[in-house]
């Protein structure tokens, strides 16, 4: 079982990249800037989705076509994957959603599930994870491991913006197969379990910090 790890590096992707790192970026163009990260890498990570060839009829003939043989399933963990929502809509309009909750204990670093509500019918058909930040590994891999319970084929693909390098070990070793799909590999986690230099909390900056 193995993590295949894929660093897109567009120049778009770099400088939206760039935007939601800032410290001055303010809420509403953080969430701009990871909208546009988030639907330049589902583009990429979705590049091998199955295909059907048949035709449509255009105004004046018919004309070959391809269309998604299967539509996938989108899973954002919340509450920062809502960041990557609208931009998987957007490309995907008629995939099913699921959502896993999953709050972080701030004294242990260990996930605390409170929701999860994913399709009852997940199948063969292709499923998409999306979180902006893999930092631990513990949120990410408690979600493959409800998906893979729910029947879900593997490999299964991952879309972050930013990755530790501690958090893509720990998913390696969880005995899985992974696409992971991402803009950058960080250096290190700091005490805190944040990403160094990461972005802050991507929760936060995109809703808030919480009361």
């Amino acid at each position: 079982m193995t993590v295949e790890t894929v660093v897109v590096d567009h120049p778009l992707v770099l400088d939206a990249l760039a935007r939601i790192r800032d410290v001055e970026t303010p809420n509403a163009l953080f969430r701009q800037n990871l909208e546009r990260i988030g639907m330049l890498l589902i583009a990429e990570a979705t590049q091998t989705l199955p295909t059907v060839d048949g035709t449509v009829t255009t105004p004046l003939t018919d004309a070959p076509a391809t269309r998604l043989a299967t539509q996938p399933v989108i899973v954002p963990i919340l509450r920062a994957g809502l960041g990557f929502l609208t931009p998987a809509q957007q490309l995907l309009p008629n995939a099913d959603i699921g959502f896993i909750g999953i709050a972080r204990n701030e004294e242990t670093h260990q996930p605390e599930p409170y929701v999860n509500k994913l399709p009852d019918d997940i199948g063969d058909r292709p499923v998409i994870v999306v979180d902006p930040m893999l930092a631990t590994g513990g949120s990410l891999v408690h979600t493959l491991q409800l998906l893979v319970e729910r029947g879900a084929a593997q490999p299964l693909t991952v879309v972050c913006a930013l990755c530790a390098p501690e958090g893509i070990e720990v998913v390696g070793a969880c005995g899985l197969d992974v696409m992971l799909f991402t803009a950058a590999i960080d250096d290190r986690l700091n005490d805190q379990a944040f990403i160094v230099p990461g972005l802050g909390d991507a929760g936060d900056r995109q809703f808030g910090a919480p009361a």
